[in-house]
C-alpha cells in the first residue's frame, strides 16, 4: 500500500513538473472559465440565466446548452432558493432524477428509470447504478454515497445517461458532479449563514455555516468552510423506548482548500474534507409490528399509516464520518493541459437499529418460550472504507475544430463490513432448547456471546481503465466519439456465525474487462438551436452473493433463491435522440431515449432466510421523455418546468422451480422509479427600496407512484403474520391479507419570501411542504414482512427563517501610482535689454530715444 500512496502522489506531482494566461480560481484551466463566468448566488434574478450556466461535464468548460447530451445544472441561486439540504431535495426539480430515502445518510439513486430496485445496509457488494463526484474525486459508494452539505457549492450538475466514457463504472444511469467553489487568486470573499426551523408535530432544527476566501499575495488563495446543522426529529416512538422526535440529528464539519499558482499556467489545489453525519433514529413509520398490532393488546393503535410513528425497545443510530483528501493539478502548456487527480477518502459508518423484531420472530420459529422471544436485539452494521484513485488525463486547450481528451484511471479500494446481533441473554435459551453448548459451537471463531449471528466481510477491489473522446466540428455540424476500457477486479472473504447463520467461511473472486464506446453526432443550424443524436454504452460491474442463512429459511424459500450464487455485470446501450433551444428569454431543452438493458442486476428479499439475493434480468428497458423548460416573460419574473415520462419494464421473467421470482415478471415496472415526475418553479424579484431587492419564490413538484421492490406489484394475497403479545406472552403466526404495497403519488407545495440588500445581506423565510403531506419514500420490511411492516417516509411541513451575510468579491485595490515627475521647466527667451523671460511672454518696448539736444542761439553782431 505504500507503493499505491507513492504512485498517487508522484503522478500528481509529474502533472506540474514543468514551467509556464492568468487564472483567478479554479483547479484546472475549464473549471477556472465556469467559475469565473458563473454569477454568484447573490446576484439579481436577471443575471441568472440558466441557459449560459457553463458547466465541466465533458471535461471542457461548455454551457449546458452546448454540452451535446442531455444535462441539468442546479446553481447556488437555484440551491438556495429551494433551501434544498440533501441530494433527495434537489431530485425533485431535475426531470428523471428519483431518489429512494431509505434513512439519514442512505439515499439510493436513479436517472432515467435504470433501477435495480431496494439496496439496503447490508449489501456492501452491490455496485451503484449512478457515479457520484465531488469536483473530480469519486464518492460513490453504493447505498451510502455522502451526504455532504450543500453550503458554498458552485452548481450541481446532472448528467444524464451512460457516462462511463469519462467517468467509469457505476454511470451506467448517469453522473452527479458536485462543484464547489474554488479558492480565488486576489480576492477577499465570504458568506456567513444561520437559520432555525420547526417541523409540524416535531422538534426544531438549526444550523450555522461560513464561509471565506483568502488571498495569499498573487500566487495563492486558501478557502474553508464550516458548518453545522441540528435536523429536527419528526417520528414519534412507543413501547419500551418511548420517546418524542427519535429521529433528529446532526451534521457537521468542513472544507480547507488552497490553490497555488507558481506559474500563469501551473495550477495545484490540495484539500480536506472532513464530515460527520448522525441521527438518533430513522425516518420511519411502521403499520405492523411483532409486538404491537391487531393481534397483541395494544392492538397497534399507535402504529398506522400516516402516525410518524415506531414501536421501539431500545434506541437506534446512524452514524456517518468521512475524511476526503485530495490533490489537482494541471498544467497548461498551450496546445493541451495535463491534468492529475489524486484522492483518498476513509469512511466509517455504523447503522445500529433495533432487530428485537426480527430476531423475536425467529424465536417464535423456533420455539422459545416468551421470555426469550421478548429479549432486546440489536443489529449493527458497520463499514470501514478506505479508497484511493488516481486519474490523469491530457486535453487540447484550443478554440478550433478537433478536440480531444484522454487518460488514464487507477482504483483500490479496501472495504470490511461487520454485522453484529447482541442479544443479552439469547444463548441461555439457545442452549437451554437445542443442548448444552449450541451457542458455542455455532460461533463459529468469533468468540462472541449472546450474539445470534454474526458476519466479516472483508473486501479488496482494484480497478484500471483508459479511456478517451474526441469532437471535430464541420460548418454546422460535429461529430463526437470515445470509449473506455475497463478492468476489474475483486476479492472477498464471507465469514459467519451464530444460530442464525450457515456457518459459512468462503473466498470469492470475480473479475471483469470491457469496453464502452459513445457516438454522438450534433447540428447546430445557429447558435438559439441544436439536435443531438447519441448511441452509448454503460456498465455496472457483477458479484457475488452472500449466502443463505439457511437456518432461518423455510424449505420453499431455500428451494426458491439457493442457486442464485453470483450476478454478473450488467450493461447498457442508450439510443438519445435531444433538442435544445435558447432565444429571447426561452429556454428549451428535451431528450427522447430508449434504455436497452441486458443483465440487470435486481435486489430482492429471500423470504424467510432474512437474507438479500441479486438476480440478473436478462432484458429489460427503461425508455422516456424529459423537457426543461425555462421562460422570462417580464423583468423579474423567471417560470420553469421539468417533467419526464418513463416506461421502464423488464423484458423477461426470471423463474425458480417454473415459477416466477419475486415479481421479476415480463411487463412489470422496474422497481423506485415513479412513472412521471414534474416540478413547476415561479421566481419573481424586484427592487424593494433603492437599496435591495425583494422576491417571492413558489414551487409545485409532484412524485408519481411506485414500487420499492419487484415483487410489492405482484397479487399480495396472504401473508403469514407473525405476532408476541408481551401482555399475556401470547405468540402465533396468523393468515393475513395486507392489501397493495404500491408507494402512492404525492405532490409537494413550497413557497418563501426573502429581501436581499445590496451590501450582502439577506433575510429568508420560508414553508416546505406547506399542506403537510406525508410522503411514502420506500417500503421498510423485516424478514420478509413476517417482523415489521412500515414506510421510510419524508419530511412533514418545515417553517423556516434563513440570515446570510455575503461580503467581499472584490480584488483588493492595487497601490497608487507613484507621484507625476515635475513638469519639464517652459522654454525661455532673452530680451534685448537683456532680462530672460518665458518664450510665451512678449519682451517690454525698448525705451524711447533721448530727444535731440537744443540749436545753440544766434550770436550777435
Amino acid at each position: 500500500m505504500r507503493a499505491t500512496k507513492a504512485l498517487l502522489i508522484s503522478t500528481s506531482l509529474i502533472a506540474i513538473a514543468a514551467p509556464g494566461s492568468a487564472s483567478a480560481t479554479g483547479q484546472t484551466t475549464p473549471e477556472q472559465t465556469a467559475q469565473a463566468v458563473n454569477p454568484p448566488p447573490q446576484a439579481s434574478s436577471p443575471q441568472q440565466d440558466e441557459s449560459a450556466i457553463i458547466v465541466t461535464a465533458t471535461k471542457r468548460a461548455s454551457t449546458v446548452q452546448d454540452v451535446p447530451f442531455s444535462i441539468n445544472a442546479q446553481t447556488a441561486a437555484d440551491l438556495q432558493r429551494s433551501h434544498a439540504q440533501t441530494i433527495e431535495d434537489i431530485s425533485r426539480n431535475v426531470a428523471g432524477l428519483t431518489v429512494q430515502n431509505l434513512g439519514p445518510g442512505q439515499s439510493q439513486v436513479s436517472i432515467r428509470g435504470v433501477s435495480a430496485g431496494q439496496i439496503v445496509r447490508d449489501q456492501p457488494g452491490v455496485k451503484e447504478q449512478v457515479g457520484i463526484y465531488l469536483d473530480e474525486s469519486p464518492i460513490s459508494l453504493s447505498l451510502f454515497t455522502p451526504d455532504f452539505d450543500l453550503f458554498d457549492l458552485n452548481r450541481v450538475e446532472t448528467l444524464r445517461g451512460p457516462q462511463g466514457t469519462l467517468f467509469g463504472a457505476g454511470s451506467v444511469g448517469g453522473t452527479i458532479r458536485y462543484i464547489t467553489n474554488q479558492p480565488k487568486l486576489e480576492t477577499f470573499e465570504g458568506q456567513v449563514e444561520a437559520g432555525v426551523s420547526v417541523a409540524k408535530g416535531g422538534g426544531i432544527g438549526y444550523d450555522a455555516k461560513g464561509a471565506m476566501n483568502l488571498p495569499m499575495g498573487t500566487v495563492g488563495a486558501i478557502r474553508g468552510v464550516v458548518y453545522y446543522s441540528h435536523f429536527p426529529g419528526f417520528i414519534n416512538s412507543v413501547g419500551p423506548y418511548s420517546k418524542k422526535n427519535v429521529n433528529d440529528g446532526e451534521r457537521y464539519g468542513g472544507r480547507l482548500s488552497m490553490l497555488l499558482e507558481p506559474t500563469d499556467n501551473i495550477k495545484i489545489t490540495p484539500r480536506v474534507v472532513w464530515q460527520r453525519a448522525s441521527a438518533n433514529g430513522f425516518n420511519r413509520e411502521e403499520f405492523y409490528n411483532l409486538y404491537d398490532n391487531q393481534f397483541t393488546t395494544e392492538g397497534g393503535t399507535d402504529l398506522g399509516k400516516g402516525s410518524r410513528t415506531v414501536y421501539l425497545k431500545i434506541p437506534e443510530e446512524f452514524r456517518d464520518q468521512t475524511g476526503l483528501y485530495d490533490l489537482t493539478a494541471s498544467w497548461n502548456f498551450g496546445p493541451a493541459e495535463l491534468t492529475s487527480v489524486s484522492s483518498y477518502i476513509h469512511r466509517n459508518i455504523l447503522v445500529s437499529r433495533d432487530a428485537s423484531a426480527l430476531t423475536g420472530s425467529v424465536s417464535v420459529d423456533l420455539g422459545f418460550p416468551p421470555a426469550g422471544i421478548n429479549l432486546a436485539s440489536n443489529l449493527r452494521d458497520t463499514t470501514k472504507l478506505d479508497q484511493w484513485t488516481q486519474e490523469l488525463r491530457l486535453a487540447s486547450t484550443g478554440s478550433g475544430p478537433l478536440q480531444w481528451v484522454f487518460g488514464g484511471f487507477y482504483s483500490h479500494a479496501d472495504r470490511t463490513y461487520h454485522q453484529r446481533l447482541p442479544t443479552p441473554g439469547y444463548d441461555m435459551f439457545t442452549d437451554a432448547r437445542f443442548g448444552p453448548g449450541t451457542s458455542a459451537a455455532v460461533d463459529n471463531g468469533f468468540g462472541l456471546v449472546d450474539n445470534p449471528y454474526h458476519s466479516d466481510l472483508p473486501y479488496v477491489d482494484k480497478q484500471k481503465a483508459l479511456f478517451g473522446e474526441a469532437s471535430y466540428k464541420f460548418n454546422q455540424f460535429k461529430i463526437t466519439a470515445g470509449g473506455r476500457w475497463y478492468d476489474f477486479h475483486e476479492k472477498r472473504r464471507f465469514h459467519s456465525g451464530g444460530l442464525f447463520s450457515n456457518d459459512d467461511d468462503r473466498t470469492d473472486t470475480t473479475k471483469s474487462n470491457g469496453f464502452s464506446p459513445r457516438g454522438i453526432l450534433s447540428w447546430e443550424p445557429d447558435r438559439s438551436l441544436s439536435v443531438n443524436l447519441q448511441v452509448a454504452k454503460g456498465f455496472r460491474l457483477g458479484g457475488v452473493n452472500d449466502p443463505l442463512n439457511v437456518p432461518l429459511c423455510s424449505g420453499s424459500d431455500i428451494a426458491t433463491f439457493g442457486g442464485f450464487q453470483t450476478y454478473k455485470d450488467e450493461t447498457l446501450w442508450n439510443y438519445e435522440a435531444g433538442v435544445k433551444y435558447s432565444k429571447h428569454g426561452v429556454t428549451f431543452n428535451a431528450a427522447a431515449f430508449y434504455n436497452d438493458i441486458r443483465n440487470l442486476q435486481v435486489t430482492l428479499d429471500a423470504g424467510s432466510c432474512s437474507s438479500r439475493i441479486v438476480f440478473n434480468v436478462p432484458k429489460a428497458h427503461a425508455a422516456g421523455i424529459e423537457a426543461e423548460f425555462d421562460v422570462h416573460p417580464m423583468m423579474g419574473l423567471d417560470l420553469s418546468f421539468a417533467g419526464s415520462v418513463l416506461d421502464s419494464k423488464f423484458g423477461s421473467s426470471v423463474t425458480s422451480n417454473g415459477v416466477v421470482v419475486e415479481g421479476i415478471r415480463k411487463g412489470n415496472r422496474l422497481p423506485t422509479v415513479p412513472k412521471y415526475q414534474l416540478a413547476a418553479t415561479a421566481n419573481y424579484e424586484t427592487r424593494f427600496n433603492s437599496d435591495a431587492d425583494w422576491y417571492v419564490n413558489g414551487s409545485v413538484q409532484h412524485i408519481g407512484n411506485r414500487y420499492t421492490q419487484p415483487s410489492d406489484q405482484e397479487p399480495i394475497g396472504i401473508i403469514n403474520l407473525t405476532y408476541f403479545d408481551p401482555a399475556t406472552n401470547a405468540s402465533g403466526v396468523v393468515p393475513t391479507a395486507l392489501g397493495t404495497f404500491q408507494l402512492p403519488a404525492y405532490t409537494l407545495v413550497n413557497a418563501s419570501l426573502g429581501i436581499k440588500w445590496d451590501n450582502g445581506l439577506e433575510v429568508s423565510a420560508y414553508v416546505n411542504n406547506i399542506f403537510d403531506v406525508d410522503p411514502k419514500l420506500s417500503l421498510d420490511r423485516e424478514r420478509g414482512l413476517r417482523a415489521r411492516i412500515g414506510y421510510n417516509v419524508g419530511q412533514p411541513r418545515i417553517i423556516g427563517l434563513t440570515v446570510r451575510d455575503s461580503f467581499g468579491g472584490h480584488a483588493a485595490p492595487p497601490p497608487p501610482p507613484p507621484p507625476p515627475p515635475p513638469p519639464p521647466p517652459p522654454p525661455m527667451q532673452t530680451c534685448a535689454d537683456g532680462s530672460v523671460i518665458a518664450a510665451t511672454a512678449t519682451c517690454p518696448a525698448p525705451p524711447p530715444p533721448p530727444p535731440p539736444p537744443p540749436p545753440p542761439a544766434p550770436q550777435r553782431g
